[in-house]
Order: structure tokens, then sequence, then C-alpha cells
């Protein structure tokens, strides 16, 4: 038989149990604040990378939106005709420079689709785009030899009855998406 002498007692059971509970329950609270301490130094590293990121990026993102809106500005028709015009031009001649003139801006601002967002860039496109359309329906509309003034007229025609024109449309876009970076 086994000798029940060396068997422990009661109270020495209870006594490993509490100390077993008791180191338990050390070894919980310092993993769950190393864990605690360890999450907020990551949070704090992250937000300090994010800050340092913003610091860069921010002021890319701001100068494409306005290099964005100063190539909108720059190609829109009235700009386009007062920067293009000429007295012994054609309006052929004065549709084929504004049409290069636009094309040659727009691949000059190309990279800025970058920092800004895809919904912008569209908006972009779509506004290029747009003009360039109205250019060749009216140049459509008149002899290719006619003097610019007809081709000017005939443009402009068209463009003050677009409310908002998409030049505004793709300014205020612009605009209320670089807002949104502050």
């Amino acid at each position: 038989m086994k000798n029940f002498n060396n068997l422990l007692t009661m109270n020495e059971i209870a006594v490993i149990i509490i100390v077993l509970l008791t180191g338990g329950v050390v070894l919980a609270t310092a993993y769950y604040l190393l864990k605690l301490f360890f999450d907020n130094e990551r949070t704090k590293r992250t937000w300090e990378y994010k800050t340092e990121h913003m610091k860069v990026t921010v002021p890319l993102r701001l100068q494409a939106y306005e290099r964005m809106i100063l190539f909108m500005e720059r190609m829109s028709p009235n700009s386009l005709i007062v920067r293009l015009q000429s007295p012994t031009m054609t309006s052929r001649q004065l549709q084929m420079d504004m049409l290069s003139l636009i094309r040659a801006e727009f691949e000059h601002n190309l990279a800025q689709q970058l920092y800004i967002s895809k919904q912008a860039w569209d908006v972009v496109v779509s506004a290029k785009e747009n003009v360039i359309k109205i250019i060749n329906i009216a140049a459509d509309e008149i002899e290719p030899g006619a003097p610019y003034m007809e081709l000017s007229q005939k443009i402009m025609a068209q463009w003050i009855v677009l409310n908002p024109t998409p030049i505004r449309a793709a300014i205020d876009f612009l605009k209320d998406e670089a807002n949104q970076l502050f």
C-alpha cells in the first residue's frame, strides 16, 4: 500500500492552488499590460508615419489640384481664343491651334493624375473632351477659310448656353476635393 503520509494535505493543496491562481492572474495582467503597451506603440508609430507622410503628400496633392485648376482655366474657350487669335488667322487655323494647345497642356499635366482622385481625373478628362467637342462642332458649321472671328463667335455662342460649363463643373469638383485635404 501507498504511504499516505507523503500525500499533500488539503491545506497544502489549497495553498498551491492559490499560488497558481495568483501567478496566473499576475501573468495574465502582465500579458494584457504588455499587449496594451505594444498596441499603443504600434498605433503611435503608425500615426507618426501618417503624419510625416501627410507632410510630404499633402503639398504635392494640393499642387496637383492647383495645376489641374489652372489647366481648366487655360483650356476654357474664351481663354484659348484670347491667347491664340491673330487678325490674319482663318477659322481652320484657330481650330487646329486650339486643339493643339489643349492636347499639349493636357500632356504636360498627365503626371498630375497620380496625386488626384480617379473621379477628379475623370472629370478633368471629360471637361477636356467636351471643350474639344464644342470646338469641333462649331468648326464643322463654318467654312475652313472663314475669318477666325466667325469660329470664335460660334464657339462662344455654344459655350455661354452651358450652365454650368464643363470647365466650371470640373473646377468646382477639384476645389471641393482639394478642400477635403485639410
